[in-house]
């Protein structure tokens, strides 16, 4: 057999030389994964307390309007 074809059965697929590169991979995979799943907790937090401070400012707008007399 020359070296471009396979000792598998003809519908067998061919043994992957580089099989030894998807370890790696999906090691690298699991560290982004916990990157973004860490960027999305922060970005989440970032806008709860923006939520919280546009309703602090809501609330006292209209404590400050209420009082007015027009």
């Amino acid at each position: 057999m020359s070296m471009l074809t396979h000792a598998g059965g003809r519908f067998k697929p061919a043994p992957c030389s580089s099989g030894g590169h998807d370890i790696a991979a999906t090691g690298l995979a699991k560290a982004h994964m916990a990157t973004i799943k860490r960027l999305s907790k922060f970005a989440l937090a970032v806008l709860t307390v923006g939520g919280a401070l546009a309703g602090i400012i809501a609330l006292k707008a209209a404590i400050f309007l209420s009082h007015l007399n027009f």
